[in-house]
């Protein structure tokens, strides 16, 4: 029975823009993060200037000494380093802030062989130089004024709100705006109101303006010191060859398994059967028992023979799952269990999956139910089918977990189940996640990627 349950979403870290209920509600979320930002900027020009000081320092002394190759490379590699370190700070800092994640570079000395090898990468590699630009001039002249403006913006709020304060609680204090003098007349009630509007005005305007100086640090950060698009698609040609590697790897193995069993089982069975047959031919005009007791045994080796044949079938997709998806073909392997299933499902009963995805997600489970069945000792079994969005990428992912309350401890191990399961999913782009603390329970998460157009659409008749 597939019981319908609305889907749990994962929730996500809360971002400046999250709240779109109002303009007045949008405005009070605005203030949740001033004081995030504040500190941001606050600090923003003094870590900038000792960036600047350091890495101009160890850039200038190093070409200095380039004439003593070792000595003025080695300072101007270290300069990379600081870079790429303050550069990464003002990165977390950014998050601190509040903004959302920049996806980081993939840094390529991590990845060089040989000496030579770490000087190329070092000294070839763009993200270096970027973030040592960034460090050495651009962070420190945005980081001025934006410091700048925060500081005096600040004490403009500051000044106004307390102007009373100063002025008649500590008189002789020496703060003077003659605000009123311009605007409410030469007098110190005059005085007074101005600087109380113009602090109320600095006050009402803070959010925007600490909004405004931390999302320019933030786009010059994504722009300089976020992945490059082509890190992206470097990174996505590598996934791709390792999938394609562990999809191959994965054939080979059920390949050489099915030929394993076929010859450990219907083959020798068949061949047997044939003997037998062969006997009885023999035996049929001189001793007819024999002949019918030896035709008997190899009606039974045909009847082992097509068990075997029917249990090996099971590799290959069933026809319930191609004429009535995944849900209907999980349902079914959980009647013929020897533990009790029960089979929950989030899914549209309408929503098509592409076969591919379907036949696979069948396999990891029905697997699963079969491993949870032989070595759990468990008493249920949980099977979960459902879909999850990825909201910073926009991914849509089919996620089936097979869940029992057994003695768990179970581990993958190159050649058994598990391990051939991890390399089937990841020969599609997919994951194996495996869950058994010893004692139990244990959870078998399978993750299968979806195109972006599959949560739209439906299973055609």
């Amino acid at each position: 029975m597939t019981i319908a349950e609305p889907t749990q979403l994962t929730p996500t870290p809360m971002t400046p823009t999250s709240d779109t209920s109002g303009p007045l509600a949008r405005y009070g979320h605005m203030w949740r993060f001033v004081p995030r930002e504040l500190g941001f900027l606050a600090l923003t020009f003094p870590v900038a200037l000792a960036g600047f000081i350091t890495t101009i320092t160890l850039v200038t002394t190093g070409a200095g000494t380039i004439i003593t190759f070792f000595i003025g490379v080695f300072l101007v590699i270290v300069a990379l380093y600081v870079g790429r370190g303050f550069g990464t700070l003002e990165l977390v800092r950014l998050g601190w802030a509040g903004r959302r994640q920049i996806e980081r570079p993939q840094w390529p000395d991590a990845a060089a062989t040989g000496f030579w090898g770490w000087i190329k990468a070092m000294l070839g590699s763009g993200h270096y130089w970027l973030y040592l630009l960034h460090t050495a001039v651009i962070n420190v002249v945005v980081s001025l004024v934006t410091w700048t403006i925060t500081v005096v913006w600040v004490s403009l709020a500051f000044s106004g709100l307390t102007y009373w304060f100063w002025e008649y609680v500590v008189p002789g204090s020496g703060v003077d705006w003659n605000i009123g003098a311009q605007w409410f007349g030469n007098t110190p009630v005059g005085e007074f109101v101005g600087a109380t509007v113009v602090g109320l005005l600095a006050a009402a305007t803070l959010p925007f303006v600490t909004r405004g100086l931390v999302l320019l640090h933030d786009l010059i950060a994504r722009g300089i010191l976020g992945a490059f698009a082509s890190d992206a698609l470097r990174r996505q040609v590598g996934d791709l060859e390792a999938s394609r590697g562990a999809a191959i790897s994965a054939e080979g193995h059920s390949l050489r398994r099915l030929e394993r069993d076929i010859h450990d089982g219907p083959q020798q069975r068949l061949v047997r059967l044939q003997m037998d047959l062969a006997a009885a031919d023999r035996q049929l005009a001189t001793d007819p028992e024999k002949a019918r007791a030896l035709i008997a045994e190899a009606m039974q080796q045909s009847k082992d023979a097509l068990e075997e044949l029917r249990s090996l079938s099971r590799g290959f997709a069933p026809p319930i799952l191609l004429d009535r998806g995944l849900v209907a073909a999980l349902e079914s392997s959980a009647v013929r269990s020897t533990v009790p299933v029960r089979v929950v499902s989030t899914l549209d009963p309408e929503l098509a999956l592409p076969q591919e995805i379907e036949r696979n997600a069948y396999f990891a489970a029905s697997e699963a139910l079969a491993n949870a069945a032989k070595h759990s000792g468990a008493t249920e079994v949980t099977v979960t089918v459902e879909t999850r969005r990825v909201p910073e990428t926009d991914d849509t992912w089919l996620t089936v977990t097979v869940a029992d309350d057994g003695r768990g401890g179970a581990v993958a191990v190159d050649g058994h189940g598990l391990a051939g399961l991890d390399e089937r999913l990841r020969g599609i782009g997919g994951a194996l996640e495996v869950q058994s603390p010893v004692g139990g329970p244990t959870a078998v998460v399978a993750h299968l990627p979806l195109a972006a157009s599959v949560a739209g659409s439906v299973r055609t008749p």
